[in-house]
């Protein structure tokens, strides 16, 4: 398997991951009061906003030439640091109960 095969499976498998903590951040936006219900929502919305992205750059990365691979996956990679962390700071700043 190829270095960039590799890469494409272990970002596949982190994004289920990734998706999988912003389907936790649903659950507790429907058991939570109205006024923390809205701040659920918000981070949610921009999550899956960032989540859109994210997946638009990984599919061109993913078809990419192998010419433009470096600098495609640079620009990713800015993506996909960023919705993790943006992630990892939703999950924190809603901790579970």
């Amino acid at each position: 398997m190829s270095k960039r095969e590799q890469y494409i499976e272990k970002i596949t498998a982190e994004l289920k991951k990734l998706d999988a903590e912003i389907e936790k951040l649903e659950a507790k936006a429907q058991e939570s009061q109205a006024d923390a219900k809205g701040q659920y929502d918000e981070q949610i919305k921009e999550l899956k906003s960032q989540r859109e992205q994210v997946e638009k750059r990984f599919d061109e990365l993913s078809q990419a030439s192998a010419e433009a691979w470096d600098t495609l996956k640079s620009g990713f990679e800015s993506s996909w640091n960023l919705f993790k962390s943006s992630v990892h700071d939703a999950m924190s700043k809603f901790p579970e109960k």
